[in-house]
């Protein structure tokens, strides 16, 4: 079944390796959309990204992110990279109808972004298993919120510790565990 999808990219920008993952969805027969959080520019270094994410400020990534859904159905499925899995987090918890969450190299606690309960909304996770940036006890309380409301919980844990190791441009980049990435997301997506 098509679907809707949003991709948010990393702090590192709207990098090739985040245009192409949504290009071969779209060649899937999906309709995906990546909006651009930080005015076209892109960084080599998750400390540049960082800096980039804090002079805009986290209420403005927020109003941007949610702005650039405004026009969409609320049926999306939303997938977040690293720093943009918060925005798609929050409006896969916060839209109406999402379909489902995917999230690459990040996971919070629902609590932290607000959420009392998780919505009805499938979730499927994937994160490196010595990513020093993933907190697990953040994955733990993020599964529990999901389950708790009898929803899909999809956790896939990679060896390593790249952080971004599903960015070909990165020096973190994993072939072997970003191809496996990405056949679990078109599978899940299948799914939902």
């Amino acid at each position: 079944m098509p679907h809707t999808i949003v991709v948010f990219h990393s702090a590192l920008g709207l990098r090739p390796a985040v245009r192409d993952f949504a290009k071969l969805l779209d060649g899937n027969g999906h309709t995906v959309h990546t909006p651009d959080l930080f005015d076209g520019e892109v960084f080599d270094s998750l400390t540049a990204g960082m800096a980039k994410r804090d002079s805009v400020g986290i209420p403005e990534l927020s109003r941007r992110a949610a702005d650039a859904v405004d026009s969409l159905p609320g049926d999306c499925v939303y997938i977040g990279f690293s720093m943009g899995a918060a925005s798609a987090q929050y409006l896969a918890g916060s839209r109406h109808g999402a379909k489902a969450l995917i999230l690459c190299h990040a996971a919070l606690p629902p609590a932290m972004m607000g959420f009392e309960e998780w919505p009805q909304v499938p979730v499927q996770v994937h994160y490196a298993e010595s990513d020093p940036w993933v907190e697990r006890d953040h994955v733990s309380a993020f599964r529990a919120a999901v389950e708790s409301v009898d929803q899909l919980w999809d956790e896939h844990v990679y060896p390593g510790s790249g952080h971004l190791f599903s960015d070909r441009d990165s020096e973190e980049y994993d072939a072997e565990s970003n191809a496996l990435l990405v056949e679990r997301v078109i599978s899940f997506l299948s799914s939902v």
